[in-house]
């Protein structure tokens, strides 16, 4: 059982850092806000740590901006490019 309070955190940090160059949670906090979710560095690291929970729309909105889908994030799949059809 998970004991963190989200799952998706240490999946978001791997995209964030398989990017070319790699990512900083600042360029995440930034991609974010151009969809409208305004999560700050410190929510991006709180988030990758599986201290801060993670909505729904929050959710579809970092899967977007890492180009992956939310079933990745979530480990329901392997298949990190498939990218979320919402």
């Amino acid at each position: 059982m998970h004991k963190g309070r989200n799952i998706i955190g240490p999946r978001m940090r791997e995209a964030r850092l398989l990017e070319k160059p790699k990512a900083t949670q600042k360029d995440i906090s930034a991609r974010l806000e151009l969809d409208g979710i305004y999560l700050s560095e410190s929510s991006i690291g709180k988030i990758e740590l599986c201290i801060r929970p993670v909505t729904d729309i929050q959710l579809v909105a970092i899967a977007k901006v890492l180009k992956t889908s939310a079933a990745w994030l979530l480990g329901e799949t392997n298949d990190l490019y498939t990218t979320s059809k919402l």
